[in-house]
């Protein structure tokens, strides 16, 4: 039986990121981004519990969450996309730190 690739979280959590900016923006309707979000944000949290643990899934879900609050009054500052993708980079980045640095089991 051949295992398909995992998805990794930091990707995951870029198109949370990333991703439910654009279609909160494309669409007008920001609920669409915030569903975007959250279901992405609850995929990478079930995998960063599953990889990393309960204390890395902890972090990582409350950068994630910061990520998307922060963007919004750096947005002012340095412009809304810029805000997105240095948001999205550094969550992103932290994920993929913290799943390599803290492997816990494998998963099924």
């Amino acid at each position: 039986m051949t295992q398909t690739p995992r998805l990794p979280s930091s990707a995951i959590a870029a198109l949370g990121l990333s991703g439910g900016f654009l279609v909160a923006r494309q669409t007008g309707r920001r609920n669409l981004g915030g569903a975007l979000f959250a279901a992405a944000g609850a995929w990478c949290a079930r995998d960063w519990y599953r990889t990393s643990g309960p204390v890395a899934a902890a972090g990582l879900s409350a950068l994630y969450a910061a990520a998307m609050g922060g963007s919004h009054p750096l947005a002012k500052r340095i412009g809304a996309w810029p805000s997105v993708l240095a948001v999205t980079a550094v969550t992103s980045a932290a994920a993929e730190v913290v799943t390599r640095a803290l492997p816990r089991r494998a998963t099924p």
